[in-house]
């Protein structure tokens, strides 16, 4: 068995095989879904760059956290509907990496932008003076390099360190490749000794993302409860930062928590659909929450349709 185990070229996702009786519905309805991430996602981007006044940090940080959702759907999408008309559901090894390195990255940077933006709406209401002057415009380029590059990193050691890995197996039940899923395929457990600890390591650092994130609103409640004004403004652009965030760590965690503790006990199509979430649910709603919810944004967006009519 190890003497084959450099002959591993690609791995089969088992996470499909039990919805060949429905895979043309669900092809259908997954590129309905894709076309309409796509069109709302990029809306909205090219409202933001086209609109000057739109040019501010906070509108800004909206633009990467949309391109972030059309590269993270990209990692996924075309080589799921690929998967739904094919009979065989491989993925090439080196293919299987990239997988990995899109997705886990585009999830880092996701809750990277979101703890900018925390940061961000904290010093527009709580220092409203000194904002301009804090969120510059070298600030906000380092910034939003930050909330690229660091996520993207950190997933590239985890990949790295998972290809040196030599794997006993071409199996993985799930329907995309996921970091943790190939770390368990690996011939010798002991082997996996510095995955684990990279990982616990990376699951700290987004861990204290999401607690400053929590920390930040809190604050901002607490600051804004003294006073209408600034109550107005938490409405206005915080409730749809909030939303999102919400909507991203609840799916995440149900992802994690279902692959730690759930796999054995529910059906296939359960574990796909929880999988699924983060892949479907915030890159589709988030246009339509801060496009909604975002007055400039949704009076922009009024005055394009108006002008097409």
């Amino acid at each position: 068995m190890m003497d084959n185990v450099s002959d591993i070229t690609m791995f089969f996702l088992s996470g499909l095989n039990e919805t060949n009786n429905h895979r043309f519905i669900l092809f259908f309805l997954t590129l309905l879904c894709y076309c309409v991430i796509l069109l709302v996602n990029i809306s909205v981007i090219v409202t933001i760059i086209m609109d000057n006044n739109l040019h501010e940090p906070m509108y800004i940080l909206l633009c990467t956290f949309f391109m972030n959702s059309l590269y993270g759907t990209i990692g996924f999408y075309p080589k799921f509907l690929w998967d739904l008309l094919s009979p065989v559901h491989v993925i090439s090894y080196s293919g299987c990496l990239v997988q990995v390195q899109v997705i886990a990255s585009f999830v880092f940077t996701d809750l990277s932008i979101l703890s900018v933006m925390a940061y961000d709406r904290y010093v527009a209401i709580c220092r409203p003076l000194e904002y301009h002057s804090v969120m510059s415009k070298q600030r906000l380029i380092i910034l939003v390099c930050f909330s690229w590059m660091t996520p993207f990193c950190i997933s590239g050691i985890n990949v790295f360190l998972t290809s040196r890995l030599k794997l006993c197996s071409q199996h993985i039940a799930k329907i995309y490749c996921m970091n943790w899923m190939i770390v368990k395929l690996a011939c010798f457990p002991a082997e996996t000794a510095v995955n684990s600890i990279v990982v616990y390591i990376t699951v700290f650092i987004y861990l204290f993302h999401g607690i400053f994130i929590v920390l930040s609103y809190m604050y901002l409640i607490k600051t804004c409860a003294n006073s209408i004004e600034n109550r107005a403004k938490f409405m206005q652009t915080c409730v749809p930062h909030l939303t999102s965030l919400l909507i991203f760590l609840v799916n995440i965690l149900s992802d994690v928590i279902f692959m730690r503790f759930g796999s054995k006990d529910f059906p296939q199509a359960l574990k796909n659909f929880v999988a699924l979430e983060y892949l479907v649910i915030p890159p589709l709603l988030n246009p339509f929450i801060y496009g909604f919810k975002l007055s400039k944004i949704r009076n922009r967006i009024m005055v394009v349709l108006t002008l097409k009519k």
